[in-house]
């Protein structure tokens, strides 16, 4: 039977994903905190540590030589470079957590949500959407962490994301961030039962 597909006894997988700006990582921390069985998967990461992050907890931050040392040996299940950074989701992770009956929660792009499905058929997908591109231009702007041209490339995805992100199970708009909070909360909770 393969790892993640939700038999009694297993881990679960939960991804959430959308383009950024949506407030998935808002969403999924909500989550984390109404759910005490759910844990975050912790990607791995060659961006540079934001104020407040731990390693190890945030991220793992790895050098480039490292993260592309573990691209060739296949120790991800998904990986990606976006704007200028190396993501990724190591297998051993997930392996891991499966084995020991513990829950996961991705917080990972679109393209990533849908290479960890391809491998754990059973994981959850939920996708979040703002109700319109200038909502998540503005959320954008306002997070004041993104110089112009970061914030274009940021914009410039945003089509494929959308499109790609019709191929998850779940769509959920975040026009209200309690609303939003309280659909993924009900998807989640009837996952797990």
């Amino acid at each position: 039977m393969p790892a993640g597909n939700g038999a009694p006894g297993h881990g679960k997988l939960i991804v959430i994903s959308a383009p950024s700006g949506s407030g998935k990582t808002t969403i999924a921390r909500a989550i984390i905190r109404l759910h005490p069985t759910l844990r975050f998967s912790v990607s791995a990461t060659t961006r540079r540590m934001r104020d407040g992050e731990k390693d190890g907890e945030d991220y793992y931050f790895l050098t480039r030589e490292e993260f592309t040392r573990r691209v060739r040996t296949g120790e991800f299940v998904e990986w990606e470079e976006l704007f200028g950074n190396y993501y990724g989701t190591l297998k051993s992770e997930l392996d891991r957590a499966i084995r020991e009956g513990r829950h996961l929660l991705f917080d990972v792009d679109v393209k990533g949500g849908l290479s960890i499905k391809q491998e754990y058929p059973g994981t959850l997908m939920i996708f979040i959407r703002t109700p319109n591109v200038e909502v998540l231009r503005e959320r954008l702007v306002n997070r004041k962490t993104e110089t112009e041209e970061l914030l274009a490339k940021r914009l410039g995805r945003v089509t494929m994301e959308l499109e790609m992100g019709k191929m998850y199970e779940h769509q959920v708009v975040n026009d209200d961030l309690e609303t939003a909070i309280r659909e993924v909360d009900t998807i989640i909770r009837n996952y797990l039962q």
